[in-house]
């Protein structure tokens, strides 16, 4: 991970609202660990959908996850309401890595933070392939 320590809301330029339901809540009364990892993958998931990454003309582009983490400071729950705040570490020729805070209603600061590393992908050949502009453009709005 590129950075291990606690995070606050200001580090993060956009935030992706996500609900906890009572089902991702475990024995011990908190939201089980996974749950963390799929908050962190809709947020993105989101984010990108809503800034073309999945347009037809990024057809044939596949978005490979190599690698993920995630650093647990406290404890969440149902009902609490998640915000997943987004930014990106590094933008390199095929990949990027995001970094994303998890955060209780209005508390600062995260409590987890975690990242995702994501290499694009050529769909036919299944070889890592250059970031587009159009893409690139928009990662950099993440940058930090």
């Amino acid at each position: 991970m590129t950075n291990d320590t606690q995070l606050c809301r200001v580090e993060f330029p956009t935030f992706v609202q996500m609900p906890t339901r009572w089902m991702d809540n475990d024995a011990y009364g908190h939201m089980n660990n996974i749950v963390h990892y799929a908050l962190i993958d809709t947020a993105v998931t989101d984010w990108q959908r809503d800034h073309g990454f999945f347009n037809k003309e990024h057809a044939g582009f596949e978005f490979m996850v190599v690698e993920s983490g995630c650093r647990y400071f406290s404890e969440a729950a149902y009902p609490d309401k998640i915000s997943v705040g987004l930014k990106i570490n590094k933008i390199g020729n095929t990949s990027w890595i995001y970094q994303a805070g998890l955060f209780r209603e209005e508390d600062d600061p995260c409590f987890a933070l975690g990242f995702f590393a994501q290499v694009l992908v050529d769909s036919e050949n299944r070889r890592p392939t250059p970031i587009p502009s159009e893409m690139r453009d928009a990662l950099k709005l993440l940058e930090t």
